[in-house]
């Protein structure tokens, strides 16, 4: 009780230090950016996303990955989108994110309606925040203006993403730099109940020693053992399992009951059990789905708001894969 109680209190007084935060960001940057200009905006993303979704059920998890690939590089500003030599897209790091066909046809339809209006910045917010819902999860306002960057280069993928493999401290200082609390990077981490990795990201977690034992000792056992017969020695690139092995296709709090029996996939996972500074959070939000999606909605929030381009700055592409010059 103590602990949630404590969690309740930084909560509450995250959701003044959310709104606070995106007001600074920019004063263009607002709830119903697009009601005047573009008043089916949100409708026309939401319907994208459901359709979608539908015919391919991977769908909320990838835009989700696509979403922290692209405000984690350049801030939220459609830069992964943008296609060609040395782009972020080049780099090994986003070879296997997917979503884009999502987003290029929600801008589609979009350019029909309301032509040179909104942002495939925004396009890849909103998607994101509807697959969330579509999945289960909860329904968030966000608010909207972003304008697309003109810079996407695959040598500033790597010193501003998240690796698998990261240590506590390795993960703290680039959610840091982006803006994002301690809170914000446990309750980010939550995407992953929903989603799939490639088996090559987290084949350390069920390698052996010489006596046949495994060499991390922080995954069960048993899960180490369906991780190798799932993960073929010689496919590792192409083969891929579900992040949450229990509710893969549900957006819930299941990701933080699997860290607790010790069945998170990455490195980057189990760390946030293994840490004093944060298995407290991993415990409440595993015990209580409701405060999970409380925290989600503004840590999400402050994620879609990292590095926008706002006002004059960007531009509104035409297409989503290259600048309108």
């Amino acid at each position: 009780m103590e602990t949630r109680t404590l969690i309740l209190s930084k909560t509450l007084s995250c959701l003044f230090c959310v709104f606070y935060f995106v007001a600074s960001v920019s004063a263009t940057l607002s709830f119903n950016f697009y009601a005047a200009s573009c008043p089916t905006a949100e409708f026309l993303i939401r319907n994208t996303v459901t359709s979608s979704s539908s015919n391919d059920p991977s769908i909320p998890g990838k835009l989700l990955r696509l979403v922290f690939h692209d405000c984690f590089v350049e801030g939220c500003d459609a830069s992964l989108m943008l296609q060609g030599n040395n782009t972020e897209q080049t780099d090994p790091g986003n070879r296997s994110v997917g979503g884009y066909s999502v987003i290029e046809s929600a801008k589609r339809v979009l350019e029909l309606f309301c032509p040179g209006t909104v942002s495939c910045a925004d396009i890849i917010a909103l998607a994101a925040r509807d697959a969330v819902e579509i999945a289960g999860g909860p329904v968030i306002p966000i608010p909207t203006g972003r304008r697309d960057g003109m810079v996407s280069v695959a040598s500033n993928v790597r010193p501003n993403i998240v690796d698998t493999s990261f240590t506590m401290d390795e993960m703290v200082k680039i959610f840091s730099a982006k803006g994002l609390s301690l809170l914000d990077l446990v309750v980010l981490s939550g995407a992953h109940t929903v989603g799939a990795a490639h088996c090559n990201t987290f084949r350390d977690r069920f390698q052996q020693d010489s006596m046949g034992k495994l060499i991390d000792k922080t995954i069960d056992s048993s899960y180490a053992n369906e991780l190798m017969k799932q993960c073929p020695s010689g496919d590792m690139a192409s083969v891929t399992v579900n992040i949450d092995p229990e509710t893969s296709m549900v957006f819930d709090n299941q990701y933080y009951k699997n860290l607790l029996v010790h069945k998170g996939l990455f490195q980057s996972d189990s760390v946030l059990l293994n840490d004093d500074s944060t298995r407290k959070f991993v415990e409440d939000f595993a015990n209580d789905q409701e405060l999970f999606f409380e925290s989600w909605g503004q840590s999400f929030m402050k994620l879609t708001s990292v590095g926008v381009k706002t006002g004059d700055e960007g531009e509104i592409r035409r297409i989503c894969a290259a600048t309108n010059a």
